[in-house]
């Protein structure tokens, strides 16, 4: 069996709507990338194992506190990583 955090996978599906309300953050591979992985630390992991554990997860996320934490954590991670980005060849501000 293989265990996961389904934590991944509720950052990334809610990326793209935070970041759409930030401009002035940068959107590249690696910054969004910086950004999840950031989030992901600052939000607890939700390892699952079966589907029966990925469906309680899932419903979980539908608590508008659990999705407030999400899109909190996200954006504090877009605010951080937006003021030092660190793109794929190591420069600053190239995006």
């Amino acid at each position: 069996m293989k265990v996961r955090n389904c934590m991944e996978d509720l950052v990334f599906s809610r990326l793209d709507d935070v970041l759409a309300n930030q401009e002035h953050i940068c959107h590249c591979a690696k910054c969004r990338a910086d950004i999840a992985a950031l989030a992901l630390n600052f939000l607890p992991p939700r390892y699952i194992v079966t589907r029966q554990g990925e469906a309680y997860t899932k419903t979980m996320s539908l608590e508008q506190q659990f999705t407030a934490d999400i899109v909190i954590a996200i954006t504090n991670a877009a605010k951080i990583v937006g003021k030092v980005p660190l793109h794929q060849n190591g420069e600053k501000n190239l995006c």
